[in-house]
């Protein structure tokens, strides 16, 4: 028996058993959800008459001959079709949200940069006015590369719904913990966790405990996806089963609202009479998700030297060129450092990826100070950077015995394009003016002299 509960004014379906409340885990998995008993059709897509008088609709994630492994796509059972959700648009302004191209003239986007947690503001923001776009990077009408946003939320959307046309969107809390409810079912998130939304679905965010603040990625290319363990094996890293995807639920409620989209930067408003989050059954791949970074497992060196930093990606979004990733989500969190006869911290490099670096808790330990919660550093592609002058003499001096990372967790958004900054990052944005004198007293130590260390 498909028992309902109410959610959020919402009805949604019988918990499965064994699963977290509200949840269905995997990641990339064909699921089935119904929130009313016999609503999802069995053994075909499109019956002439669906039960409960609901109409067939499918949402398509992909070209539809897409190869079979990348193909997603779902269908849903709803008491309207999304025609009936839609209305005369107008173009709206929000101006804090851009979309990539934007190269402002009057903006260097050439430097090492470090910004202050975003403070947060005295104005009632939702989820789209608390938009703060910090860089961008590719093009939008081509489906290539991403943006990096901060959102400040203080109110909940109202009869008020909205969806990207433009790219899916992952979602890491660093305060507060928000709702999303969407077309396919309930998300809630909090600091230490983090959403998909995929492109083109339905939702509305509520503020659950508030203020909230956070850092978006605009995803333009293709979707997000684990990457490959290679000689890894079949475990460690983010583990599919940790992934979690919401059951069905759904809104029968007819009310004056709003719709809003986001298309190729541009946004327009419509009126609308019904909340478009009637989805009543569903089933497919296409579908949002979240993930708990605590369940993240992180892979290192035993012995000596360290990896690479793309040891720790949790998701990637590849791009045309195999092996160099559109995006890659980068976590670094809590860990054991056992390496012997090894400098520890990230090493000094240059990089043809663009780096934008978040601190969601704690010390990240190639920058003990400066590097605050809320606050984000970027390193554009093939500009220098590493430890400052205090990591790096902690770390050469140390007596190298077993240490624990504790009380950490950063994250990096890494594209293969360069990244610009925007007008509200550059002169809005609490940037860092004394970042780059980080640098400045790392001393010379070479003499010549035969076998010094």
């Amino acid at each position: 028996m498909n028992v309902q509960k109410r959610i959020s004014g919402l009805t949604q379906a019988a918990i499965p058993q064994g699963t977290t409340a509200g949840y269905m885990p995997g990641f990339g998995n064909d699921f089935e959800t119904e929130a009313l008993p016999g609503a999802l059709p069995q053994g075909m897509n499109s019956p002439q008459k669906v039960n409960y008088g609901l109409y067939g609709e499918q949402l398509s994630g992909t070209a539809f001959t897409a190869p079979s492994h990348q193909n997603e796509r779902t269908w849903c059972y709803r008491i309207r079709p999304s025609v009936k959700h839609q209305g005369r648009y107008e173009r709206i302004e929000l101006p804090y949200w851009k979309t990539a191209p934007h190269i402002p003239e009057n903006v260097t986007s050439l430097g090492q940069y470090r910004w202050d947690a975003v403070p947060h503001s005295d104005h009632k923001l939702t989820w789209l006015t608390g938009m703060r776009t910090m860089t961008t990077a590719g093009d939008v009408n081509t489906q290539v590369g991403m943006a990096a946003h901060i959102y400040l939320v203080t109110e909940s959307m109202e009869d008020a719904y909205f969806y990207s046309a433009d790219g899916e969107l992952l979602v890491v809390p660093q305060e507060g913990k928000l709702r999303f409810v969407t077309e396919l079912g309930i998300i809630d998130i909090e600091p230490q966790e983090i959403a998909i939304i995929p492109r083109g679905l339905v939702y509305r965010v509520e503020v659950l405990d508030g203020p909230a603040r956070g850092f978006v990625c605009e995803n333009y290319g293709q979707k997000f996806d684990l990457p490959g363990r290679g000689p890894i094996g079949a475990n460690c890293m983010a583990n599919r089963r940790d992934f979690k995807t919401p059951v069905a639920a759904f809104e029968d409620r007819e009310t004056p609202s709003t719709m809003t989209i986001k298309w190729c930067g541009q946004f327009h408003r419509a009126d609308i009479k019904y909340s478009p989050l009637d989805v009543v059954a569903w089933h497919g791949n296409y579908a949002p998700c979240k993930y708990d970074l605590k369940t993240y497992c992180p892979v290192g060196a035993i012995l000596f030297d360290h990896p690479d930093p793309s040891i720790f990606t949790v998701l990637t979004a590849p791009s045309g060129i195999e092996g160099t990733a559109n995006i890659d989500f980068v976590l670094f969190r809590e860990r054991w450092m056992v390496m012997e006869d090894t400098f520890r911290p990230p090493w000094f490099h240059r990089n043809v990826m663009s780096e934008m670096m978040g601190n969601i808790y704690g010390q990240y330990d190639a920058k003990p100070q400066g590097f605050v919660p809320g606050g984000l550093s970027l390193h554009n592609c093939m500009l220098p950077h590493g430890p400052d002058r205090e990591a790096f003499e902690k770390a050469s001096n140390a007596d190298l015995q077993p240490d624990k990372l504790d009380n950490t967790m950063s994250f990096m958004f890494e594209t293969r394009f360069p990244q610009h900054l925007t007008e509200f990052a550059a002169k809005e944005a609490p940037l860092q003016d004394d970042y780059v004198a980080c640098w400045e007293g790392l001393e010379k130590h070479f003499d010549g002299t035969p076998g010094r260390k």
